[in-house]
């Protein structure tokens, strides 16, 4: 699989379909794999980008310095690796920081922006949530009960009605090959208390859509809606049925919804 070498590291990405170009960009501690669920759907029209943000997947070394900025820096050589005029972006949480950042700073490779379950900044209860998550991978919690944690912030009580879904996607994470270190978790988690992008909002020009999860604690539909109300003619709406990981449980919705606002004439 193709890597780049850019700055201090090597980013890992994958390229998969035909149609315009769609780069997805994962959140906090998440991988090019976590868009598994969705990728297939929409290589049907897109061309889909993935990549392993610095910290975390194939992309290397690991524990190597870490910003929203620099990751967004990091996309961008992407782009222009790739031969890409402009494209278009999907980020969610984390993801949808560095995506705002792209579009901030490099406004001329951003055709339409597309931000889910995220905010222009995270919240001080959020920033000592996720701190205290990396404290207990620091401290060598048990990765069963590690990602069981978080899932309980993630996912909606309905998901956790299935106790075997529960288990299996808890043995997944534990049995895959690329797992976040420590350290590397913690540079990530450093770099989402650094971001605040608030003031720059109104300077992007790119079409733009949030969406926001209905019972998503970790970015409500309020904090989303306030996102897309600062962003120059932006297209807010909410998802029901849907947490945090918004394109996991419902994907067929998700991705009708992402699909009619990069096609709509």
């Amino acid at each position: 699989m193709p890597k780049l070498t850019i700055n201090d590291i090597e980013l890992y990405y994958e390229v998969q379909g035909d149609g315009i170009p769609l780069l997805l960009i994962a959140g906090l501690a998440s991988d090019s794999q976590s868009w598994q669920p969705i990728i297939g759907e929409l290589t049907s029209r897109c061309q889909v980008i993935t990549v392993d943000n610095r910290g975390v997947g194939r992309t290397s070394p690991l524990d190597v310095e870490t910003s929203v900025h620099t990751m967004a820096t990091d996309c961008i050589a992407l782009v222009k690796h790739l031969g890409l005029k402009s494209l278009n972006i999907l980020g969610h949480s984390m993801g949808g920081f560095v995506a705002q950042e792209c579009a901030i700073h490099y406004p001329e490779y951003v055709d339409n922006l597309i931000l889910a379950a995220t905010s222009s900044y995270n919240s001080r209860r959020n920033n000592d949530l996720f701190s205290n998550w990396a404290c207990s991978l620091e401290a060598g919690l048990d990765l069963k009960i590690w990602f069981r944690s978080i899932f309980y912030w993630i996912l909606s009580e309905r998901f956790f009605e299935d106790e075997k879904a529960i288990e299996d996607a808890v043995q997944c994470e534990v049995n895959y090959p690329y797992p976040p270190s420590a350290g590397a978790f913690r540079k990530q988690v450093d770099a989402i208390v650094e971001f605040n992008c608030t003031d720059k909002l109104p300077t992007i020009a790119a079409r733009t859509l949030v969406i926001g999860g209905n019972e998503d604690l970790l970015f409500p539909v309020q904090m989303c809606k306030d996102l897309a109300g600062r962003i120059p003619g932006a297209v807010f709406t909410v998802q029901d049925n849907a947490a945090h990981s918004i394109y996991l449980e419902n994907p067929h919705v998700f991705i009708g919804t992402v699909l009619n606002f990069l096609f709509k004439t």
